[in-house]
């Protein structure tokens, strides 16, 4: 439910081999639905995982740090990789390595669902998210490149679709694997579903999906995305692991070396920059009003949904005494509220993108305050008491996920836009793995507190729960002042492409 649509300009930066192939009929049918299959895979684990994290938890006897690099560890690698994958594809074939990447995520998945501890657990998240980093890129790069004209548009519209039904279908599918238990493997399910799926998707994709690729040839920063994995680390192990390990003087020594190496990377860039190359981030880029804000409104954005969805469903399991399918019904309406604002949000955005995004995290910042009400004045609130602000929040999140990439873009210059949407892409990947970070410390602080004064797993779960939501509702308040630094409306496809 944090996707965003591909930007708008992410390719028109390269130049393409000729003459390009055009798909139509019979073959172009079966080619998108590859592409859209293993797209709906990877939308799917944003949200599935998240609803099966108590029953990982039980099964595994894993503490909450573990539950938390579940999540983090999968956005980060797939953040990490998402830029370098998009080049890796251009120059070797966005079949080749998007075929590749479906074939490892099937095999990570494999890997998680086969996994005896937490810590095998939380290395293949890690594969599967650098699978996902290689394969999600190339998912663009083909319908650009592959299908007839008159053909695009619709499968972009079909790749919106898809977005909307994985948004849905995570927290129910999530929820009716974990409570159905088929052949006793309970929560393993939601990650072995994704191996026939891809073997499907790799059968097809051999036979009907034909090869594209740049004729620009650079060579690939891997230099630049090692230094940017390095600092996440830096940033992330001591907030998660903090806690657990009595904050120790070296976790503090942690983050204040995030900063040098953060230092060294915008170096490095800048020295790449006067040599001729291509970098992940050219520094000239965070001297464009439009595109520093972007980053800045992007990691409180995404930083704030991101453990929102992890932290809902300890509650409401842990709490509340919910089942897994239980908290994928309330959650549901999340889903539906977002889908009902996700496609107006997109045709709009090109008159009124800046006053739509700050309308929709204003809104979400609302339905954060009525779901804090809920939480404190209720016990154990019913269905409806939730299901409205998670609806509302829905609504809000439509009106400006889908929409924020193509904004901050139309304040980028052309030559910029691909570099731009791909990294602003992967920030809200790292903003998301921070999230699930930072906040769940302040949940899991707040729980234990509780549980070792003597309160009842339901008080003990609503306090936590209660104790993070006026961070995220802060969160929201402040991505919406600091839209305002960015352009008017969205880039529309004469601007970037």
């Amino acid at each position: 439910m944090t996707k965003t649509n591909a930007p708008e300009g992410e390719q028109d930066v390269r130049t393409e081999t000729a003459p390009r192939p055009a798909l139509s009929g019979r073959s172009a049918t079966i080619a998108l639905a590859v592409v859209l299959m293993a797209s709906f895979m990877e939308l799917l684990d944003a949200t599935i995982v998240s609803v099966a994290a108590p029953a990982i938890a039980l099964d595994l006897g894993v503490g909450e740090a573990a539950l938390q690099w579940t999540l983090a560890g999968y956005t980060l690698a797939l953040g990490a990789g998402l830029i370098t994958g998009g080049r890796i594809g251009d120059q070797f074939g966005r079949r080749r390595i998007f075929l590749v990447g479906l074939a490892a995520f099937a095999i990570a998945s494999a890997l998680c669902a086969l996994a005896p501890t937490a810590g095998l657990l939380i290395t293949t998240r890690v594969v599967q998210g650098l699978a996902g980093g290689m394969m999600v890129p190339q998912v663009f790069g083909i319908i650009r490149s592959t299908f007839a004209p008159a053909f695009t548009a619709k499968a972009f519209g079909a790749y919106g679709a898809v977005l909307g039904l994985a948004s849905v279908a995570g927290p129910l599918l999530g929820g009716l694997l974990v409570d159905a238990d088929l052949f006793g493997l309970g929560w393993r399910t939601i990650f072995g579903v994704n191996v026939p799926i891809a073997v499907v998707g790799l059968v097809l994709g051999v036979r009907y999906l034909p090869e594209s690729s740049s004729t620009c040839r650079t060579r690939l920063d891997l230099v630049g995305a090692v230094l940017v994995a390095v600092a996440a680390v830096l940033v992330l192990l001591p907030l998660v692991q903090g806690r657990e390990w009595g904050w120790p003087w070296w976790g503090w020594a942690m983050l204040v070396a995030a900063i040098p190496v953060g230092g060294l990377f915008l170096w490095r860039e800048q020295r790449l920059v006067r040599n001729g190359g291509q970098p992940i981030l050219d520094p000239a880029l965070l001297r464009i009003r439009a595109f520093a804000g972007g980053l800045a409104v992007s990691l409180l954005f995404f930083g704030a949904i991101g453990s929102f969805f992890l932290l809902l469903s300890l509650y409401l399991q842990l709490g509340t005494g919910r089942s897994a399918w239980e908290t994928g019904l309330v959650i549901f309406p999340y889903a539906i509220g977002s889908m009902v604002t996700s496609g107006i949000g997109v045709q709009l955005a090109a008159r009124a993108g800046r006053p739509l995004l700050i309308s929709g995290a204003l809104v979400m910042a609302v339905s954060q305050v009525v779901l804090l009400l809920v939480v404190d004045g209720n016990g154990n609130p019913g269905y409806w008491l939730l299901a409205l602000p998670l609806f509302l929040g829905g609504l809000g999140l439509g009106l400006t996920a889908p929409s924020l990439v193509n904004v901050v873009l139309a304040g980028v210059p052309r030559r910029h836009a691909g570099a731009a949407g791909g990294l602003l892409t992967m920030i809200n990947q790292i903003g998301g793995a921070v999230g699930v970070a930072l906040l769940g410390v302040l949940f899991f602080a707040r729980l234990d507190l509780d549980l070792q004064g003597g309160g009842t797993p339901l008080s003990a779960y609503s306090n936590a729960f209660a104790a993070i939501v006026p961070w995220q509702i802060g969160f929201y308040v402040l991505a919406a002042a600091l839209m305002l630094l960015l352009p008017a409306r969205a880039a529309s496809t004469n601007e970037h492409g």
